[in-house]
């Protein structure tokens, strides 16, 4: 396997991937990891998967350089950080990290498609405690996936 995409969060399920991933390919390790984190610029609420393409865009041009944008890219940083020098304490090279807006689901599944990815890696439980036998993040990537989804608890 060339390519594995790990998706990252602030959740115990993506410390968990992280942990898992080094367990499994720690004798054949992917020539790229490419690690993502998402930002879910749009909160919350019920209306999360009503915002279609051009609502997304038109929020996402209402928040350049606002402290909200900051505060952000400030934690995607932080995260997108902590799990890198994990892997890079196990030996891991060739990562690439990517930090994305939108809806997270969407933009796994997008992201793997356009860096060619073989593989996703996912926890399956995020910060929806509410969903009994995985989050609807992993849940969504794992339906809508054209390649195999690694989840993991």
């Amino acid at each position: 396997m060339k390519k594995v995409l790990i998706a990252v969060d602030d959740s115990r399920g993506s410390n968990a991937a992280i942990n898992r991933f080094t367990e499994l390919f720690g004798c054949r390790i992917p020539e790229t990891v490419l690690l993502l984190y998402v930002q879910k610029i749009e909160g919350r609420s019920l209306m999360d998967e009503m915002l279609g393409d051009a609502e997304m865009s038109t929020l996402k041009e209402m928040l350049k350089s606002t402290e909200y944008q900051k505060a952000l890219d400030k934690k995607a940083e932080k995260v997108i950080s902590y799990h890198r020098k994990i892997l890079e304490e196990k030996g891991i090279k060739g990562i690439k990290t990517i930090v994305k807006e939108g809806h997270p689901a969407d933009e796994i599944l997008k992201t793997a498609k356009e860096e060619n990815a073989e593989m996703i890696i996912i926890g399956s439980r995020g910060h929806r405690m509410h969903t009994l036998l995985m989050g609807s993040v992993s849940r969504e990537v794992a339906n809508g996936s054209e390649i195999p989804v690694l989840l993991i608890r």
